[in-house]
Formats: C-alpha cells, sequence, structure tokens
C-alpha cells in the first residue's frame, strides 16, 4: 500500500503539468464596462460581445454615453473597453490619449468601414458628387447639413470645415441630432425627393434602406477614398494586463461589414432585439467566432469555446 500512495503522486504531478493552468482574473474583471453612443453599429458590435462574454460567464455592462464621455471614460478607468473608435474621424480627439497612454489599442475591429458626408442618388444624379458641388447649390439645401449628436468628432469636424469656408461654404449650419433623428429626416427628404446632406457610414441599413451616394474630396476631413475608415477596440490602461482573458478576447475580436449590417437592419427594420439577431449571425458565421476564441477561457477556466458553443446551440 505505501509504495502505491508514492506511486500516485508522480502520476497526480504528471497530471497537473499536463493541465493548462489557469490564473484566476480580478473579481474586478467579472463585469465588463462598455460604452455604447446611440449608434446602430456599435449598438451590433457590442450585442455580438455581449453574447460571448455571458456564455463565458462575465456580466456585460453597457452605458450610454457621447464619444468625449467615453474616452473621458476609459482615461479615468470608469470604462473598460469601447468598440467604436472610429479612425481618422476621431483622431484628434484621441491621438494625444494613446500616445500619452491613458487608452490602449486593442486592436483594429473593421478593417472596410466608410465614414464621410453623403446625399441621396438623385441628388447625386443631379451633379452633386463632391464637397465642391455643395455651395453651388446651397439653396437646395437650405444651407444646412446634418450630422448626428453634439460633441461626436464627426461634427467637430463638419464645424471646423464650416469655419474655415472650406469648399466655399459660406452661410451654412450643421444641424446636429442623434442618429435615429438624422436619419428619420434622410428618410423624410427622400419620400419628398427633397435635397438633403447628411453624415453617412458604413456598416449601416441606411446603406441597403436607401440608395444614397458617398461625396468625394472629403480627405482632410474624413480621409481618402470617400472617407475609408477603420474602427478599432480601444481599452482603458493596463486592462489586458489586468484581465488578460478578457484582453486576449477582445484582441481577437474581428467584426465584418456584412455581419454587422445584417444585425443593424435586424434591429432597425424587424424590431428584433439585439442580442437576439447578434446570436443568430454568430450562429451564422461558426469559423469567426472559433477565431475569437483561441485560447480563451470562460470565466471559471474553462475552454471558452465549448461553452460559446453550447450556449448558442440553445
Amino acid at each position: 500500500m505505501r509504495h502505491t500512495a508514492l506511486n500516485v503522486v508522480p502520476a497526480l504531478l504528471a497530471v497537473a503539468l499536463a493541465t493548462p493552468s489557469f490564473a484566476a482574473e480580478s473579481e474586478t474583471c467579472k463585469t465588463v464596462k462598455m460604452s455604447e453612443p446611440g449608434w446602430a453599429d456599435i449598438q451590433a458590435t457590442n450585442a455580438m460581445a455581449g453574447v460571448i462574454l455571458d456564455a463565458l460567464g462575465y456580466t456585460q455592462k453597457v452605458d450610454a454615453l457621447s464619444v468625449p464621455i467615453t474616452f473621458r471614460g476609459l482615461q479615468m478607468g470608469q470604462t473598460d473597453v469601447f468598440l467604436g473608435n472610429w479612425m481618422p474621424a476621431q483622431k484628434p480627439m484621441v491621438e494625444g490619449l494613446i500616445k500619452d497612454g491613458s487608452i490602449e489599442v486593442a486592436q483594429t475591429n473593421l478593417a472596410q468601414a466608410k465614414f464621410t458626408l453623403a446625399v441621396p442618388a438623385y441628388v447625386a444624379a443631379a451633379g452633386v458628387k463632391s464637397f465642391a458641388d455643395l455651395q453651388k447649390n446651397a439653396d437646395k439645401f437650405d444651407s444646412k447639413i446634418y450630422g448626428i449628436e453634439a460633441g461626436a468628432p464627426a461634427n467637430r469636424n463638419i464645424q471646423n470645415m464650416l469655419i474655415k469656408h472650406d469648399f466655399g461654404l459660406k452661410d451654412w449650419k450643421l444641424v446636429e441630432s442623434s442618429e435615429a433623428g438624422m436619419l428619420s429626416q434622410v428618410s423624410r427628404k427622400i419620400a419628398d425627393k427633397g435635397w438633403i446632406v447628411f453624415l453617412a457610414w458604413e456598416p449601416h441599413m441606411m446603406n441597403t434602406k436607401f440608395k444614397i451616394s458617398y461625396l468625394a474630396d472629403g480627405d482632410a476631413y474624413f480621409g481618402p477614398n470617400y472617407g475609408s475608415a477603420s474602427v478599432h477596440t480601444v481599452t482603458r490602461k493596463g486592462y489586458a494586463k489586468q484581465c488578460p482573458n478578457l484582453g486576449k478576447l477582445f484582441t481577437q475580436m474581428k467584426f465584418n461589414v456584412d455581419m454587422e449590417n445584417d444585425i443593424i437592419t435586424d434591429v432597425l427594420d424587424k424590431k428584433v432585439d439585439a442580442k437576439v439577431a447578434a446570436k443568430a449571425a454568430l450562429k451564422a458565421n461558426p469559423q469567426l467566432v472559433t477565431s475569437w476564441l483561441a485560447g480563451v477561457q470562460t470565466a471559471a477556466g474553462a475552454d471558452g469555446l465549448t461553452a460559446v458553443k453550447q450556449a448558442l446551440a440553445k
């Protein structure tokens, strides 16, 4: 019996060494504090993240915050993760915080985005194809550009453009509103074949619901190639070090335009709950989910991919 007991020790040791170790994260990691500025695309990506986090045993807490307050929250450690750092539109607001280490860029989560001014397709067909064509038609546009919520970096870019009278835009006004409010105005104008110029981006349902045309030559304010943009995941300082399992997840969580457009359409047009739409999209993209969860565990230390697959199957 003595020899048997002694032989058990190395056997147990061998099993322990063969089992991947799991360093328990701090209790502060169990709740993931995220931000949503009222944009449909970030609602979609937050919903996808929420489905994954729930399955892994974490609690997602999403606060409705404007972009400036979001970056302040990250800087102060009150917000953990933001999936909506649109670049280059937010560059003036975020570059100093990144440079001094106040916030950290986890990765580019969407590389094929677009964000600039747009007009209805029939307005483009009438000759408005670039920023330089706006002033020539000022009366038809009532000298107004429709933006999103007050304080948004894109609005600031437009305001700077108007202050400088770039493209000859004199006596124009920026109309600030929520995303929903702006799109309601777009919908009314299009129904009446009216003229309107507004902030537009992809991914978003507006690209399939309306026939719109992005304006050229706004490179100085929205980047080249009709506002070609990328969306980054940013975190508070030290988040990945403090919460390495979550840090790994958010470093690997990448989206695509088609997937986001599908969720946004389900939520805005079909009135589907965001997490229900997100779950359906994730079930339809198993390879993407697998790539997100490589090496990721549950909050309790079990295999993360297995837990997520089980949750999606329910």
